[in-house]
């Protein structure tokens, strides 16, 4: 409870200093890279380290592969019937598409089932969520927007990610035991990450550009926040009989809202900018009230 509380009030407060002047979306900016850069690494070099290798661990990465793929589908074919362009179709792919695994994520898990299975969530968004976002999700943008992708330039970008490099050493690492004080300075460094990462979302939040945008805004916040978790409920915990805490954990991380990086790729490369706002002004907040939700379904199923 305690820590669900300080996610609502970071959230709240981001909201604040960015109505009152005190940090604008340059703020969010150096917030956003002092994530990427320090607080994820310092977690998933800490809980990769402890996270037993199987084929346990396939099911948190495809998790974001399935829910895009998925998704693609459902709003290629409801596009056709409401006459969507490719614009808005890439924007909701980005948004309705991805999941905010890491930003909102992290803190959930920390706060629902405890931050021994913050590694879990670190698969779900490195090898999941930041692998379909900077692969299919920036070459859908990149068309629509007549870019052209360097390979070369690609790769860089997604072997060199921070988060990404510090959970495969820390898997590397898993024979040699950390020292304590090790292990105590990336915890410090991690706890970090959930103040943070709230703060940039509320700063980043634009309720303003809602306005004209209802009919796709519902279609996409209606896969991500119903169609997509049941289907990876469905799918894991049914289908696959997966009913472990990290296949729970799993289906909890489906469940939330749209990814705010997605959303700033949809912007960047004119994939409907205005109603990418609305879906995370609008999806990131209503998540904090279906999470809790679907945590309990989840645990009874």
């Amino acid at each position: 409870m305690e820590n669900f509380l300080l996610l609502g009030i970071c959230f709240f407060l981001g909201i604040v200093l960015r109505v009152c002047g005190v940090v604008d979306t340059k703020g969010a900016a150096a917030l956003n890279a002092v994530i990427i850069n320090m607080s994820l690494p310092a977690l998933a070099l800490l809980y990769a380290h402890s996270l037993p290798l199987g084929p346990e661990l396939v099911l948190p990465a495809a998790m974001a592969w399935i829910v895009f793929g998925v998704g693609y589908l459902f709003f290629a074919f409801a596009g056709k019937l409401m006459g969507l362009d490719k614009q808005t179709l890439v924007c909701l792919a980005l948004t309705g598409g991805l999941g905010n695994t890491s930003f909102v994520g992290l803190p959930m898990i920390e706060a629902f089932f405890g931050p021994e299975y913050l590694g879990v969530g670190m698969l779900c968004d490195t090898a999941g969520s930041f692998m379909v976002l900077a692969i299919p999700g920036i070459i859908l943008a990149a068309n629509i927007s007549g870019q052209k992708i360097e390979r070369a330039a690609l790769a860089k970008k997604i072997l060199l990610f921070p988060p990404l490099i510090a959970i495969v050493l820390g898997f590397a690492l898993q024979p040699i035991p950390y020292p304590d004080w090790f292990s105590s300075t990336l915890s410090r460094l991690g706890a970090t990450l959930s103040p943070l990462a709230l703060l940039s979302v509320g700063v980043t939040l634009q309720l303003s550009a809602i306005r004209g945008n209802l009919r796709e805004l519902t279609l996409g916040l209606t896969y991500k926040m119903v169609i997509a978790p049941a289907i990876i409920a469905i799918l894991y915990i049914w289908v696959l009989g997966q009913t472990d805490i990290i296949a729970r954990v799993t289906v909890f991380e489906s469940t939330m809202g749209p990814m705010v990086t997605g959303g700033i790729i949809a912007m960047t490369y004119g994939a409907r900018p205005s109603l990418a706002t609305s879906m995370l002004g609008i999806g990131i907040p209503l998540s904090f009230l279906t999470i809790p939700v679907w945590y309990n379904i989840i645990m009874a199923m």
